[in-house]
């Protein structure tokens, strides 16, 4: 079981390491991160090598096993400052997407990335924090999975609100798309809800470990080989947060008793 979590921890990892790269090389803030930015000038660009930067460390600081609790709550932090200060007021009051769910993507997987963070921290002993932010944190680190439950209920309504958009996204070769895309919103629906309310997460976040990992193999990777730059490269990016949540789904499977909890370096 160790080995599993280890293993986890790793995939999350390498996503933060992935994204942060993409970043830099892109020269641009993913909008995963930050919304809504339009002709930027010289200042967004040193803001973005800079914010990538961060970005890659703290992801190679996690995968490396230095201070990663702390990264890791720290890292949730900084998303969940993003998603109450600048995605909320964003899609509520500036953006032309905001009456839709479709068009809250971006925040919906910023609270994705809370949950994450969070909960990846909570992987750790909490033994080594110390009074103040740290502490505070790692408080709400207890709520990760239900920030990681909203996204998956939010994109399994999208299963059923823009059936035929998602449907597209499942390869010509598999057969009946509408039946496959009803029955991953009923499942994503379905895992959100455990997670919220605390209901079978072991045997439920196993499950959804196989599901978003064969999504990875089946969809994400395929498509991002078709379409590397497509969206300011959003397939490649699906390729890693597939990839990050895998380990996160079994984190939250078999990192959840003391027993199996280290303390960070």
């Amino acid at each position: 079981m160790s080995a599993i979590i280890q293993l986890s921890r790793i995939a999350y990892s390498l996503c933060i390491i992935a994204m942060g790269i993409q970043q830099l090389a892109y020269g641009e803030i993913s909008g995963n991160f930050l919304p809504g930015v339009e002709a930027p000038g010289q200042g967004y660009h040193l803001f973005a090598y800079a914010w990538g930067i961060l970005f890659t460390l703290s992801g190679i600081a996690m995968l490396i096993n230095w201070k990663a609790r702390q990264v890791a709550l720290i890292s949730g932090g900084v998303f969940l400052l993003l998603l109450v200060g600048v995605y909320c007021p964003y899609y509520l009051w500036f953006s032309p997407d905001g009456h839709s769910l479709l068009g809250w993507s971006a925040a919906i997987e910023e609270s994705a990335f809370v949950g994450s963070s969070f909960i990846m921290a909570q992987s750790y002993s909490a033994d080594g924090d110390h009074p103040g932010l740290i502490r505070g944190l790692g408080r709400l680190a207890r709520y990760g999975r239900i920030f990681f439950g909203i996204m998956l209920v939010c994109y399994g309504m999208d299963h059923f609100l823009v059936t035929q958009f998602v449907s597209e996204m499942i390869p010509g070769w598999i057969p009946a798309h509408i039946f496959w895309t009803y029955f991953a919103g009923v499942a994503l629906i379905g895992t959100g809800v455990s997670f919220i309310l605390n209901i079978q997460v072991r045997l439920v976040a196993s499950l959804f470990g196989v599901m978003i990992f064969l999504w990875f193999l089946l969809l994400h990777i395929p498509t991002a080989i078709d379409y590397p730059t497509r969206n300011g490269g959003l397939e490649l990016s699906r390729v890693f947060v597939s990839f990050g949540f895998t380990g996160i789904a079994f984190l939250l499977a078999f990192s959840d008793r003391k027993a199996h909890r280290v303390a960070a370096a």
